[in-house]
């Protein structure tokens, strides 16, 4: 990771928790994020989820709302969580600097 690319995560409070050669694990709070990195060191956001009592969660939509989907559980997203992940998402978007 370049010094650059950490103090600008470091600027929003986003953690790197674990690294492979293909795949870095972000993190802030709850908010977990699985990011793919090519042999380029070109990232692509993967999925955003969020910790929770049964594991890692994705924030899925169904026709009544956002849920917090784990292996096993689905539980209701209160606006807050949802807002949470958004804003992560956001955040770590802008700090590896992509555009999509």
């Amino acid at each position: 990771m370049t010094a650059g690319l950490e103090a600008r995560l470091r600027s929003v409070g986003i953690g790197l928790v674990a690294e492979s050669p293909a795949v870095s694990v972000f993190a802030r709070e709850t908010c977990v994020a699985m990011v793919g990195r090519s042999a380029e060191g070109v990232f692509s956001l993967g999925s955003t989820g969020m910790m929770t009592e049964n594991g890692l969660a994705y924030l899925v939509w169904r026709e009544h709302g956002p849920l917090l989907a784990a292996k096993g559980a689905e539980v209701p997203a209160t606006a807050a969580q949802v807002e949470s992940i958004r804003r992560f998402s956001e955040d770590l978007k802008a700090a590896l600097q992509l555009t999509a």
